[in-house]
């Protein structure tokens, strides 16, 4: 039973990035839910027939405590029914913590899931990459793209989060197919992230390549410099292919972070700011953010941690930093290549956040939960993890007996 729910959560992992590009309607939803609900009703029974579950680590502990302090909030909620749908989501998204610790043992686990992520983003990518070239998107004239039933915005800051990981796949990786995958990913995801014309997803595309970088030239940094010295040709085909509205538009960046409203959004944070302050404590009630800042439906906080104030106040707020400081110490307490990735990895997701709400993300929390398993590897096994990946070029001995003995 273990062996299926690992082999669940892998398909977990690779469906989160284009979860909503299938969704098959209630009662069942999208692609993630899905495999989430199959992994559920298999890793319960299997961890009652090992008669055993890992210890929690103090990751698992503030989730679940900001997970049942939402759950609270549905006693002094200001919205009963978007309380009760945000608790349920928060389950659907938060769980993903719990299942890869109790799941994943070694860093070839770790390695495993990477691997299932990206690929989950190259899927994305693709997607994205159609929707671009079909013939209903030419003939609208479209200036924005996604893959179907993803919003743009969120399509780039899966793409982005997947460039760290890809690059450090790619410096472990002796055998060209595994480099292919890996590498090939880069300039897919960027044009991917170009195509959305998201201003802040392509900021965090631009900090997380340059992180892709610093991991690549580490061993291959004669391929980083002549990538460099080709940027002014990939430019120009850029500019031939994707039309030009969307070069426009990321060219108003500078202009909307000097003195703009960021596409109304501090509009919205004023209004989110307002509401905080009339519950400052323990906030509103989980997803009344909208009700609580008199949006009109549909809207979203566009911050992270506004959006997490208003619903929880200060107490929420609390245990959220407490979350994030324990995976970026997770992510400190690794090496190399590793550490590298992971931080710019959590740099993407951190500039994403300040203009999308992204608490209640699959993509978050698993996340969140590969940085943990990378820093509980770290403690119990490093000279594993370091075997698994080489702070060097994979292609050497080292390398090409860590792929075949453990690839």
């Amino acid at each position: 039973m273990r062996r299926l729910a690992w082999v669940l959560l892998l398909v977990y992992a690779f469906a989160i990035p284009w979860e909503y590009s299938l969704d098959v309607g209630p009662p069942l939803g999208n692609a993630a839910r899905i495999a989430g609900v199959l992994l559920l009703v298999v890793a319960i029974p299997a961890v009652f027939e090992s008669g055993r579950i890992r210890a929690p680590g103090a990751l698992q502990w503030a989730a679940l405590a900001l997970y049942l302090f939402f759950c609270c909030s549905f006693f002094w909620t200001i919205d009963k029914a978007a309380t009760l749908e945000k608790i349920r989501g928060f389950f659907q998204e938060m769980m993903a913590v719990w299942l890869v610790w109790e799941f994943a043992d070694t860093p070839r686990d770790l390695r495993s899931l990477l691997r299932a992520f990206v690929a989950g983003s190259w899927v994305l990518a693709l997607l994205t990459l159609a929707s671009f070239s079909s013939p209903e998107a030419i003939a609208a004239g479209q200036a924005r793209f996604a893959a179907y039933g993803q919003d743009p915005n969120d399509v780039a800051r899966f793409l982005d989060i997947g460039f760290p990981l890809a690059a450090l796949l790619e410096s472990g990786e002796s055998r060209w197919p595994g480099r292919l995958f890996a590498l090939g990913y880069l300039p897919a995801g960027l044009v991917a992230v170009l195509l959305t014309a998201s201003r802040g997803g392509f900021v965090a595309a631009v900090a997380a390549l340059a992180g892709c970088a610093a991991i690549l030239a580490r061993t291959h940094l004669r391929a980083v410099l002549l990538g460099f010295l080709a940027l002014p040709a990939m430019a120009a085909g850029l500019w031939l292919v994707i039309p030009h509205e969307i070069f426009y538009r990321l060219a108003t960046i500078p202009q909307q972070l000097a003195g703009g409203d960021l596409n109304q959004r501090v509009n919205i944070w004023q209004a989110g700011w307002r509401a905080f302050a009339r519950a400052p404590v323990f906030g509103t009630g989980a997803g009344t953010f909208v009700a609580a800042a008199r949006l009109a439906p549909g809207d979203t906080a566009h911050n992270t941690l506004l959006s997490i104030a208003v619903a929880g106040g200060l107490c929420a707020v609390t245990l959220a930093v407490t979350i994030v400081v324990l995976v970026c110490r997770s992510a400190a307490g690794t090496a190399g290549h590793l550490r590298l990735a992971l931080l710019v990895a959590l740099i993407a997701w951190a500039i994403t956040s300040l203009t999308l709400t992204v608490e209640e993300s699959r993509v978050t929390w698993l996340l969140f939960a590969i940085v943990a398993l990378a820093g509980r590897c770290a403690e119990e096994d490093p000279a594993a993890l370091a075997y698994c990946f080489p702070a060097h070029d994979g292609a050497g001995s080292f390398g090409g007996l860590h792929a075949e003995s453990l690839g």
